[in-house]
């Protein structure tokens, strides 16, 4: 297989999967610390979807640090197809997340003017939105990444 920056047991793919767990514990943080964010079934998606791309995240980065360690490849076939698949379903569900979220955001703060009106924390709505957009772009990224390396079989 080739050596592919972001490759799993990798310093590159090591950053990666950080960088997404950073992300992502940040937008759960944001939403979380927002009053009032559990009365949209939306933003409860977003965290349970981020909560569950943190888990991904942070499981991959431990078997990054442990295959570092022990100078250990990581780049099987078989490994790699399951990077994939789990990329690409964290990748999907967070990307439905963030989008159904920032339908909300944009409802709430443009088009219905609740922000201007009411106490609604929209600007951590906003920041939590961003995040986990971000966090989807190092997903579908490390899924790329991961969908290369298993073609290069």
């Amino acid at each position: 297989m080739k050596e592919l920056v972001g490759s799993p047991g990798t310093k590159s793919g090591l950053i990666l999967r950080l960088a997404q767990c950073a992300f992502a514990t940040a937008s759960i943080a944001l939403m979380v610390s927002a009053a009032g964010f559990s009365n949209f079934t939306a933003f409860c998606y977003l965290i349970a979807s981020m909560g569950l791309q943190v888990l991904w995240s942070f499981g991959l980065a431990c078997l990054d640090v442990y295959a570092l360690r022990i100078k250990r490849d990581l780049q099987s076939p078989v490994l790699v197809s399951l990077f994939v698949v789990g990329d690409w379903v964290t990748a999907t569900l967070s990307l439905a997340a963030a989008c159904s979220s920032a339908g909300i955001v944009v409802l709430y703060s443009h088009d219905l003017g609740f922000c201007k009106k009411h106490y609604y924390p929209c600007a951590k709505y906003e920041l939590s939105v961003t995040f986990a957009f971000i966090t989807w772009f190092l997903i579908a990224l490390s899924s790329h990444l991961m969908f290369w390396l298993l073609a290069s079989v």
